[in-house]
Formats: structure tokens, sequence, C-alpha cells
């Protein structure tokens, strides 16, 4: 008597991954563990998991804990990944991951630059602050893109700004951009050279040096990002 491999079992018990997902993680400003992260996520989905703690997902993997709630963080700042409030006919309320905008992100015709330009923008305004974005903060950055529809690169201009001037703080950011829609501004180029006519009128009446080195900052007004 033979024994029967269990072929059917193993291909039932298969998680699809998209290829795309594989060969473009890295356009939609994702790195191999976030890939990693998403990956695990798929899979407790797939096993009817809705909501995974950081402590299961970590499980599988070779980060803590602490370093995949940090990653799960970034992907929702990055709109790769969202979280869903449900209510059974109970009325009880459960919460569970959702990859919808990932999933949409790879099949639209969305051009990849401004995808991966819209992720590192948190990633940039927290190495900028030198700390964690509150969920304030990141809900500003998120209305600045979706309601006001200003485009990611602007918002880095004005995150420039601010540092130059030494003002470091969200409502002067926002104070920056509204400005800037006042005038018309609506691209990098035309604030490059907004910033560099005001710049040249302080250079004649400033003589105090800021204290933050800001050399780096004064190159996006000529042009280098």
């Amino acid at each position: 008597m033979t024994n029967t491999f269990p072929i059917q079992e193993i291909l039932l018990n298969q998680v699809q991954i998209p290829n795309k997902l594989l060969a473009s993680y890295t356009a939609l400003g994702l790195n191999e563990i976030e890939l990693a992260v998403i990956l695990q996520l798929h899979r407790f989905l797939h096993d009817k998991n809705d909501f995974p703690t950081p402590s299961e997902i970590a499980g599988h993997l070779t980060i803590d804990e602490k370093e995949c709630a940090n990653i799960l963080r970034s992907l929702i700042q990055k709109n790769v990944l969202e979280i869903e409030q449900n209510e059974n006919d109970q009325q009880r309320r459960s919460e569970a991951y959702c990859l919808n905008p990932l999933w949409e992100k790879l099949f639209t015709k969305e051009n990849h630059e401004e995808e991966q330009s819209d992720g590192t923008i948190f990633i940039l305004f927290e190495q900028e602050f030198g700390r964690p974005l509150s969920p304030f903060e990141i809900e500003t950055i998120n209305a600045w893109l979706d309601e006001d529809k200003i485009a990611p690169e602007l918002i880095k201009a004005g995150l420039r700004e601010s540092v130059l001037m030494g003002k470091l703080n969200f409502k002067y950011i926002d104070r920056i951009l509204r400005d800037w829609r006042k005038k018309g501004i609506h691209s990098v180029e035309q604030a490059r050279n907004s910033s560099r006519n005001f710049h040249n009128n302080q250079v004649l009446k400033k003589e105090n040096p800021q204290k933050r080195d800001t050399s780096f900052y004064y190159n996006w007004l000529e042009g280098e990002d």
C-alpha cells in the first residue's frame, strides 16, 4: 500500500502574492523589512486573523515586537496599510488591518515616483524633527496631500524653508504653504524663486547668522534637492 502525498492540501494552503509587489515595492518607498511585515500580514489575513498583534507578527520574523509596531505605524503613514473599524450584528466593534491601499497603489496607473515621494514625506519630517510624528501631525500632512492637493515635493520645500528660517514647527510650515498658495505658487521651481528673492532681501537686513547649519537647505534654492 502506498501513501498518497497530500498535494491537494498543500495547494489549498498557499498564500498568493502578486509578482508586482515583489517587483515594485521599492518604487513604493518600502524596504525589505517592511515587505516582510506586509507578507506576514497578508498571511494572517488569509488565515482569518484580521488584527494580529505586533508580537504575533514579530514571532515569524527576526525583529522584536517594538520594531514591528514601529513598522506597522510607518506603513500606515505611507498609506499602504489602514485600520478599519468593523461592527457585527451585536453592534460590537472590532478593528482589522486592511491592505487595500497597497493593492490600489500597485494596480492603478499612478506615477510610481509620486507614490514614493508621498511615503518618504513622513520619513523626512521625522528625521528633521528628530522624533516620531504625533497622530495630529500625521493627519496634518495627510490633509495637505489629500484635501489641499499640495504636491509632495512642495510640502518638502515648505519643510526645508522652515528649517532655513529656524522655525521648525507645523504651524509655520502650514503658514508657508498657505502663503505660497495665495501667491499662486504650485511648483517647487516657483517656490525656489519666491524664497530666493525673500532670502536675498533678508541678507541685506540681517547680520545675525542662523545657529543651525542650513547650507544644505540653501542648496534647494539652487535646484539641488
